[in-house]
């Protein structure tokens, strides 16, 4: 039986955004999103305040607060880094084909 494509089936979610130019924006916002809500939830396994994780981290409470913010894209490799191991957790970045 020969599978027929359906026609009212258009371009995939990633293929759209590339068109547009807007793949890689919309990429690095996920991607922030998910890891401000990786450091609240691990923050809130281990019973830590902002407060206690900002003076852990031996920075202010302003860039925790950037960090955890999930629209706030100008966090640094070494704030996020630091943050993490302040947790007992790792940052993993890696390289991967289109």
């Amino acid at each position: 039986m020969t599978k027929r494509r359906n026609p009212h089936r258009g371009s995939t979610l990633d293929a759209f955004l590339e068109k547009e130019g807007l793949l890689e924006e919309a990429t690095s916002k996920a991607v922030k999103k998910v890891l401000a809500w990786q450091f609240t939830q691990a923050m809130k396994k281990e019973g830590v305040s902002k407060a206690t994780l900002a003076r852990r981290m031996k920075t202010s409470r302003a860039q925790l607060d950037r960090l955890l913010d999930p629209e706030n894209q100008s966090v640094t490799l070494r704030t996020l880094a630091r943050a993490a191991e302040t947790l007992g957790k790792r940052v993993r970045i890696e390289l991967v084909d289109q």
